[in-house]
């Protein structure tokens, strides 16, 4: 049987996840969702879409979905889930589960990956993160749990950007880059998004890498080609760029963002920051899982994604490799196709990382 996808939808408070929420469940598209709520807050589902108020943990919709309140650990809730759907007591296609306005979605990802049952029954498709631009510079400084949302996202939805100036929100995306330049960004109104653009997105899914995030690979390859010195598309560019100049400036694109008047979105230095680590060599395969190994170890749980496609000594294909806090894995990708330059290229999301111990340990793993 195939397995189920899951979908962590994480944001600020009044950012609009129920709004979002909502609005998938109402949709004709014809599947059954049973959503998880890590608790009934101010923000939980109206009860206009529940068939009825019960003390029940799982309470069936009117539109055939099913809601489902966590009392316990979510380990203990999927495995009731999934058991109830073997039986034919439960239908549902998907799962949808919304985290507290300030959670840390780092565990909820984790147990996908270390509970074998878990894991033989569900795919983590991907965290989706909701922003409130109207209060997002106020929640982004005052509170760290906001900022690892954002680190965390494979998707970041901006919402309420009515409620700001253009230049504000321009500012506000400039900051979410910074902090995570994997997970694109989308301004949305009131709920009104593409369910292709919620569902199936394989944040999670290494092999899938290459087909959701070209940008990952190719945006700086562009700008690196012109040398340009622009200060929008693409921070990973100026960080690869400062790597390869041997410069150890935490955040290289300063001057080029003043230069360009853009200067007033870096007033704060976040600690939830992202780096770029590239070379053309191979990494020698063991070295490079022991450093990881011990890297992992002492700085995992400010570590929240790190992914990567590697050039890897002994075998024609791509490595695929991804981790949440403390837990990675890896995969082979694809072959390296005819006349493509095999290069390495990893991005590190976290907190107050140690940058230059970690370009230059990955730089000794090479062959």
């Amino acid at each position: 049987m195939s397995l189920i996808p899951t979908t962590i939808l994480t944001g600020f408070l009044g950012s609009g996840k129920t709004t979002l929420l909502k609005r998938v469940l109402t949709e004709a598209h014809g599947q059954k969702i049973a959503v998880i709520e890590n608790e009934f807050g101010e923000e939980n589902i109206d009860n206009d879409i529940l068939v009825s108020e019960t003390d029940e943990q799982i309470i069936q919709m009117s539109n055939g979905c099913i809601c489902c309140t966590i009392r316990e650990d979510l380990r203990v809730t999927l495995q009731l889930l999934a058991a109830k759907r073997r039986k034919g007591l439960l239908s549902f296609d998907r799962i949808v589960i919304e985290t507290t306005g300030l959670a840390d979605p780092g565990p909820v990802a984790q147990t996908f990956f270390m509970d074998d049952e878990i894991a033989e029954t569900y795919l983590l498709d991907s965290i989706l993160t909701l922003v409130d631009a109207k209060h997002a510079a106020q929640q982004l400084n005052d509170r760290q749990e906001a900022r690892r949302q954002v680190g965390f996202a494979d998707q970041i939805f901006i919402s309420k950007a009515d409620l700001v100036s253009p230049q504000e929100l321009d500012a506000l995306q400039h900051r979410l880059k910074h902090m995570n330049p994997r997970a694109p960004q989308k301004v949305v109104h009131f709920g009104d998004v593409a369910l292709s653009e919620v569902f199936d997105l394989k944040g999670f899914n290494l092999n899938a890498k290459l087909d959701i995030d070209p940008d990952f690979l190719k945006e700086d390859d562009h700008d690196h080609a012109h040398g340009e010195h622009c200060d929008h598309p693409s921070h990973q560019h100026d960080h690869a760029h400062d790597h390869e100049h041997g410069e150890h400036c935490d955040h290289p694109s300063h001057q080029n963002d003043h230069a360009h008047g853009q200067g007033h979105h870096h007033h704060h230095d976040d600690d939830v920051k992202s780096f770029v680590f590239r070379s053309d060599k191979a990494f020698d395969p063991a070295k490079l899982e022991d450093f990881l190994g011990a890297i992992v170890n002492i700085y995992g749980p400010r570590m929240l994604r790190y992914k990567g496609v590697l050039n890897m000594r002994g075998t024609e294909r791509k490595v695929i490799f991804q981790g949440v806090h403390q837990l990675m894995g890896s995969d082979l990708g694809p072959m390296w196709a005819d006349g493509e330059t095999k290069t390495s290229k990893m991005v590190f999301i976290g907190i107050d990382l140690p940058k230059d111990i970690l370009l230059q340990g990955l730089e000794q793993c090479l062959v």
